[in-house]
């Protein structure tokens, strides 16, 4: 508890500083305005650890490890960009029980489980250029696909639906970007049903030198519901904290991952690195 506080508490002044320089990727899940450029394609690859993940609709609870997550974008031209995210492999070691509806679906021995992670298909454009005074908007689609097995207790086996609105703006060596918008979750019970949730975050990316810097973000989902809360799509909020090294094309990253609402992970931390280079001629 007083790691997860002191960890917040960071994030929080880090996120006030008044004032890197390129669009955000790895480690955060606030989407940049700023597309990869035409004809880039973008390559994410990484690992995450968390511990104490809960799975309601499953009612498993434990230590999960995801990777290699691996990532792609394409530049469909210098506003456009298509995202392929998700690729990537789950381990679950299971801790703690709770009945659950569709626990009786589970299929697995031991304590340890695991599953492919659910595919995200995502577009992003930018709407508005960024001024010198003025911020760049852009606009992000995601549909999830319910590719996690709920045979092994880490899927839900319903599709969600996203859309949001970006802002980003750089001051100095500081870019803040921000999100907003909406997610449709279905209901892992019931095909007739859904929740409709508020999407948001906030992170800020603060040059040190020329090649690092420290980031901080806040991001989450805000249930509307006041009753009968479809299991799964509960409220959720994440802070994360690290640096980033950039050398080139390649940039290294790390950071320490925070859940703050009863259902989100305990603590954890994420790594990994991310490539762009110029993959082909864009129309």
């Amino acid at each position: 508890m007083h790691v997860r506080v002191a960890v917040t508490a960071w994030v929080l002044l880090a996120l006030a500083v008044p004032a890197a320089v390129s669009a955000q990727q790895r480690p955060f899940v606030t989407e940049d305005p700023e597309p990869v450029g035409g004809g880039v394609m973008l390559i994410e690859a990484g690992f995450d650890y968390v511990q104490k993940q809960q799975f309601p609709v499953s009612g498993l609870t434990g230590n999960l490890v995801r990777g290699p997550l691996l990532g792609l974008s394409f530049g469909l031209s210098d506003i456009a960009e298509l995202q392929v995210d998700g690729l990537s492999f789950s381990r679950h070691r299971v801790t703690a029980r709770e009945p659950g509806p569709l626990s009786s679906h589970l299929d697995f021995s031991g304590d340890t489980t695991s599953s492919i992670a659910d595919l995200v298909i995502a577009t992003k454009v930018r709407l508005i250029d960024e001024g010198a005074a003025a911020p760049g908007f852009g606009l992000h689609l995601a549909t999830k696909l319910p590719n996690a097995s709920n045979e092994a207790g880490l899927g839900t086996d319903a599709m969600d639906f996203y859309a949001s609105l970006l802002v980003g703006k750089t001051m100095d060596t500081v870019r803040v970007v921000g999100n907003v918008g909406f997610g449709i979750l279905g209901d892992p019970t019931r095909g007739d049903r859904q929740n409709d949730v508020m999407t948001y975050g906030v992170s800020i990316a603060r040059a040190m030198t020329h090649t690092t810097e420290v980031v901080a973000e806040l991001a989450g989902r805000l249930n509307t519901r006041t009753e009968n809360v479809p299991v799964g799509t509960e409220s959720s909020q994440i802070a994360r904290l690290g640096a980033r090294a950039t050398w080139g094309a390649m940039r290294l990253d790390g950071a320490v991952v925070v859940g703050l609402r009863p259902t989100d992970p305990d603590l954890g931390f994420t790594a990994g690195f991310t490539w762009a280079f110029r993959a082909f001629n864009a129309p």
